[in-house]
């Protein structure tokens, strides 16, 4: 097997074998060259050298962050032609002391064979090794063969459910690589006790599946499956008993409507930065939690009046048993939050095209991104399958956001504190409404340039605070 390398990278292996060890390429490198997919993540486990003489070579080689106690994670920074770090370990052998995934003893071991430090690898396909140096693809498992058959299983079923992590793991890598789980894998899934797992864990796989699979339904249908939900993401199990509108949702009730939903927004995010994309898809799969709770037979028809406001509540539950809230300085939950409560509004303003004014649009863009729900409300639209429900007005929407420049963010006011005390207004409470009231006319568009809005500044000031 050839996997082309970074120059930085083949230097590092090299200087691991001067100093005596053998070292592979390991886990997801390895699969993704399979698959014929980028390799972004580079694991190398070092056997044959002791922890202490492995940090010393890996000291000479960059800059060294080591995690892990018993055994210790060298994150190797600095590596040219690797934009991340390079995560260098020991082979190590797993205990299992108490409950959850924290109950597991790790220790490394630099003298154990290539399959006992395999073993303890959740699936065959994450399983295999590479030499750098020959080539050789070291597979005692068949990862490979169940990579061809599109197979999900479980190395060692003895072991495998000691860390019940690997269930929510074999949810998202069967969605990511659209694998089959094994029938004897997925049993063992099913029996896992994930009421154990701390939040950041659980979420982490959940970020994995929504911002990385083509269709994160397939996750979310083994969750559901196997009984997972109700650790998981228990506001999700009322929406398969809420039924739609036959004649808007022909694809059947809230839960087949939701997953087809996450499917289209997943299309609808490769352009965005990380936090936007969690955004974006954790809107779409909360946008009609409301629906349980407000859905009526109603003169006929199937309605669910309310549906945006009443998500809320069951919105804010999911994102804190995931403890979802800023990311990389993002404030990905009050973005959620806000694609919930607003995601019809593209389609109001579209139908009441002809009245709205400026005004509302940039008055949209001040409480969440319009180009964020631009998407989720695409993907809401066109999410009804196997109806064809054209999105003209999502796409009428982002017109008017662009055309506006309000895409991203609101407009920034043209009026600034500096502003009024160059106009001898003193600081003070003053100062803020008069801020205020010129930027609501500046997002009407009557004022359009500084010298108007000190104009409208100095009027505001002249009038008293009852007649303004």
């Amino acid at each position: 097997m050839e996997l082309e390398l970074p120059s930085g990278l083949r230097l590092l292996l090299a200087a691991l074998r001067e100093a005596g060890g053998r070292p592979y390429l390991v886990g997801g490198a390895v699969r993704d060259a399979l698959l014929g997919l980028p390799v972004k993540d580079y694991d190398v486990e070092v056997f044959g050298l002791p922890a202490d003489r492995l940090e010393t070579a890996l000291r000479r080689a960059g800059r060294v962050d080591a995690v892990g106690q018993a055994f210790r994670v060298f994150k190797l920074s600095g590596i040219a032609g690797v934009p991340g770090a390079v995560d260098v370990s020991l082979p190590r052998r797993d205990s299992k002391l108490g409950p959850g995934h924290r109950g597991i003893a790790v220790e490394g071991d630099p003298g154990l064979s290539l399959e006992e430090a395999t073993r303890r690898r959740d699936f065959t396909v994450n399983a295999m090794l590479l030499d750098p140096l020959s080539g050789e693809l070291v597979d005692p498992w068949h990862g490979r063969e169940d990579l061809r058959r599109r197979i999900l299983r479980a190395v060692d079923p003895g072991h495998f459910g000691e860390d019940p992590l690997r269930a929510l793991r074999a949810v998202q890598f069967a969605a990511r690589f659209e694998l089959t789980v094994a029938e004897a894998t997925a049993a063992l899934c099913a029996s896992m006790p994930l009421g154990e797992l701390p939040a950041d864990r659980v979420f982490a796989e959940m970020e994995k599946l929504l911002r990385q699979a083509r269709q994160p339904s397939r996750g979310f249908g083994l969750m559901k499956q196997w009984g997972l939900l109700p650790a998981v993401a228990p506001e999700l199990l009322s929406l398969e008993a809420t039924p739609q509108d036959p004649e808007w949702h022909p694809e059947g009730d809230v839960w087949v409507h939701t997953l087809q939903v996450v499917d289209e927004a997943a299309a609808l995010i490769a352009d965005l930065d990380r936090p936007r994309q969690l955004a974006v898809m954790l809107g779409a799969l909360c946008h009609d939690l409301g629906k349980a709770t407000t859905t009526r037979f109603e003169e006929g028809r199937i309605r669910s009046r309310g549906h945006e406001e009443a998500g809320l509540p069951p919105t804010e539950s999911l994102l804190d048993r995931w403890n979802v809230h800023t990311l990389l300085g993002y404030d990905v939950r009050a973005q959620v939050l806000c694609l919930v409560a607003q995601h019809l509004k593209p389609g109001q303003l579209y139908d009441e095209r002809e009245r709205v004014k400026d005004g509302a649009i940039r008055r949209l863009a001040r409480k969440c991104e319009p180009d964020l729900l631009y998407r989720v409300a695409r993907a809401d639209c066109i999410g009804r399958r196997p109806g064809h429900f054209e999105p003209v007005a999502m796409e009428w929407f982002r017109e008017r956001v662009e055309a506006l420049d309000v895409a991203v963010r609101p407009p920034a006011p043209i009026l600034r504190g500096r502003d009024l005390v160059a106009m001898g207004v003193r600081p003070g409470p003053e100062v803020g409404r008069v801020l205020q009231a010129v930027y609501e006319r500046q997002l009407d568009g009557e004022v359009t340039t500084l010298e108007e809005a000190r104009r409208e500044a100095a009027r505001l000031l002249e009038t008293p605070a009852e007649l303004r």
